[in-house]
């Protein structure tokens, strides 16, 4: 009996795409086939695809990538529902019924709407449905899209609390070096801790997608984050993609999870919500909250860059400019500006009727920074 009992399976552009232009419909088999073996093993899965702007450039006989974000979703617009349909016919012939799920960033900014999306997947999965998701590249904007589909599968398996993520991309894995620069490169079959590895990614994807090897470690450390193991393999190995939920992994590059697992409410607030604004904090508030786990006092801001209300989201930094940590504000930013430096009693007092003296209290902050403080 497997003990992977949930995944998130991701796939590029490039790996869907076929030689003559447009989507294989070889690769999209492939993958049907191997989801439809994880079923049979127990195991619900969610795909999160790319490749509707490289269908909508098929249809409309493009020969290269539209660089402009108009030109882009029109392709995506004619492209979505050809790859949709593509997808329904190959997982029908398996006896499986897939449905479309196209976010945008601003779907989860919003705690009730990250929760919205959250239910709709959780619901398709007990009808026993493939959710196919993808961004909604026909209406976003390019201050508010994911920029890449790895960074949505890894928010994807946070929000449904996924055992695993599974990147399926044109390279075996993560190398030393630039296996198409290098062919003295070697893969890396395991990796312990993704921050020490981050320097061995190169540059983007290709010319079809929008990825490259940082968007899949950053996806694999968001992931490994959230408790949950990461494993990127080729897309040309579909055919031992079902070998997974056996305990057997292909080629490739297994990340493993982290020791301390984010809570559901800290990964929306992480990597989900957008922050209102910025708090500037001193050395001693920064080992206060990445070594001891403590509260943001007031008393250790020294500067705020940004306007927000009480209860807002904001990014909490160090003087150097690296996020420490984001959080829920107790107080404004005209509060806050008031506040910096000065001791909890002296808050209370400047603040009657203030329900807490911390500026933002543990249980609603998430610490990005990792290891110790200065």
């Amino acid at each position: 009996m497997s003990t992977l009992k949930r995944a998130v399976i991701k796939i590029g552009s490039h790996s869907l795409s076929s030689a003559s232009g447009g989507i294989s419909g070889v690769v999209m088999d492939r993958l049907a086939a191997a989801i439809a073996a994880f079923r049979e093993m127990g195991v619900e899965c969610i795909l999160v695809t790319s490749g509707a702007v490289a269908a909508g450039m098929a249809k409309l006989n493009l020969k290269e990538r539209p660089r402009d974000i108009t030109g882009k979703q029109a392709a995506a617009a004619v492209g979505q529902g050809i790859l949709i349909e593509k997808y329904s016919y190959f997982f029908e012939k398996y006896g499986l019924t897939c449905a479309q799920i196209l976010l945008s960033r601003i779907d989860l900014v919003d705690s009730s709407h990250y929760r919205n999306a959250q239910n709709t997947l959780e619901r398709l999965l007990k009808f026993g449905i493939i959710p196919i998701v993808n961004e909604n590249d026909t209406v976003v904007f390019e201050e508010l899209c994911f920029g890449d589909n790895d960074r949505l599968s890894a928010l994807v398996a946070g929000m449904i609390d996924a055992d695993m993520l599974i990147l399926l991309t044109d390279v075996d894995g993560l190398f030393t070096e630039n296996p198409l620069k290098n062919s003295q490169a070697c893969l890396i079959p395991l990796v312990e801790d993704v921050s020490k590895v981050k320097e061995l990614a190169d540059g983007t994807g290709s010319s079809i997608g929008t990825g490259g090897m940082r968007t899949k470690l950053k996806a694999a450390e968001m992931a490994n984050r959230f408790g949950m193991t990461t494993f990127l393999m080729n897309a040309s190995r579909l055919n031992e993609l079902a070998k997974i939920p056996g305990g057997t992994y292909p080629v490739g590059t297994l990340f493993l999870p982290s020791k301390h697992k984010m809570s559901g409410k800290k990964r929306w607030m992480a990597y989900a919500a957008l922050s209102m604004g910025t708090v500037i904090i001193d050395q001693g508030a920064q080992r206060a909250l990445v070594n001891n786990r403590k509260s943001l006092l007031a008393s250790g801001v020294t500067g705020i860059d940004g306007y927000w209300e009480r209860k807002d989201l904001i990014r909490i930094v160090n003087a150097d400019g690296d996020e420490i940590a984001r959080g829920i504000a107790e107080l404004s930013s005209e509060e806050t500006h008031k506040a910096r430096g000065l001791r909890s009693k002296d808050i209370i007092q400047l603040f009657p009727g203030l329900k807490c003296d911390e500026l933002v209290h543990r249980d609603n902050m998430t610490v990005i920074a990792e290891g110790n403080g200065p």
